[in-house]
């Protein structure tokens, strides 16, 4: 019995985000990005007006574990923008990010946004397959826009998906 438990599949929540968490987010944000936010980064955004976002949360958890994913949107003026996503190392592949881009997706439909934009790693295949799966189209390029940990230059893909 206590074998399955322990193989027990993760099971999330997708909740709004709370001021409270950007100490979560800033550390999961660190751990999956080069340049990672700190939390008064995501304090300082989530104080501006049409910033908002989602917080996954582990509902079958023994223990209390690091937060296992977020998504930071801004939406204005019938335009919205991804800020930021991050998936827990440990749990990416299971849906986690599409669950919480499809939250952000409905949320800035209800606030009346007609396309919505990102940027992404030009090599980072994972999120570039969600975001395809998601209808997202590469709408332009910017050169030498990321810069990993050994100084390495990167290409950002900037991304477009039309809402209505």
């Amino acid at each position: 019995m206590l074998e399955a438990y322990l193989t027990l599949k993760p099971e999330f929540e997708i909740v709004p985000i709370d001021k409270a968490d950007c100490s979560a987010i800033a550390a999961l944000h660190a751990e999956r990005f080069a340049r990672g936010w700190g939390d008064g980064e995501f304090h300082g955004l989530l104080s501006q007006e049409g910033v908002f976002g989602y917080v996954a949360r582990q509902t079958n958890a023994l223990l209390k574990k690091p937060l296992p994913g977020f998504v930071l949107c801004r939406e204005a003026a019938g335009e919205a923008e991804i800020l930021t996503l991050a998936v827990q190392a440990k749990v990416a592949r299971c849906g986690l990010g599409w669950r919480l881009m499809q939250a952000a997706l409905r949320e800035v439909r209800s606030r009346g946004a007609e396309t919505i934009f990102l940027e992404v790693d030009a090599g980072n295949v994972a999120a570039l397959g969600l975001y395809h799966r998601l209808g997202f189209e590469k709408v332009g390029e910017r050169k030498g826009y990321y810069k990993d940990a050994s100084g390495a230059v990167s290409t950002a893909l900037v991304m477009r998906r039309v809402l209505r």
